[in-house]
């Protein structure tokens, strides 16, 4: 438990401003921390390189989120409806949190894992299981998106 207390500590703001950013609500960005803490908590024992747990414990974080955000579209409720905090620590303008929005959900997890989470293409494409060069060419996309958007 202490071990795993650790390393959780220097991972949990990451956490939270990823699950915040893909969730859109603060509530439901803590109950998926949660759930992905937890779901870390009980495999942690398998876990067998120690240094790969931050990028280990976003991929639970990742998938918790999809499937939160699949249970929505399920039930039909209007993601639209779902407002994004208002807390100065992540995002100061709203022209760039509206264009951040625009993204594909691949494209916003790629550049809020980066950006966010300061994670490297390399650690992404772990998280995603993709090839980091397709990692590299679709956050670079995603940034000249944003610009370009953000010109107009």
């Amino acid at each position: 438990m202490e071990e795993f207390m650790q390393y959780y500590e220097k991972v949990y703001p990451q956490l939270y401003r990823t699950a915040l950013y893909y969730m859109r609500n603060r509530q439901e960005a803590e109950d998926a921390v949660q759930d992905a803490v937890l779901a870390a908590y009980e495999k942690f024992y398998q876990l067998r390189d120690k240094d790969k747990f931050a990028p280990w414990i976003m991929r639970i974080l990742v998938n918790r989120c999809r499937k939160r955000m699949r249970e929505w579209f399920r039930k039909e409720e209007d993601i639209a409806e779902v407002s994004i905090s208002q807390e100065p620590d992540f995002a100061t303008s709203s022209a760039v949190k509206q264009v951040f929005w625009e993204l594909k959900e691949e494209e916003r997890l790629i550049v809020a894992l980066s950006v966010f989470g300061g994670y490297t293409s390399e650690e992404i494409a772990g998280i995603l299981d993709k090839n980091h060069s397709t990692v590299r060419s679709r956050y670079r996309r995603a940034l000249q998106k944003m610009r370009k958007k953000l010109e107009v």
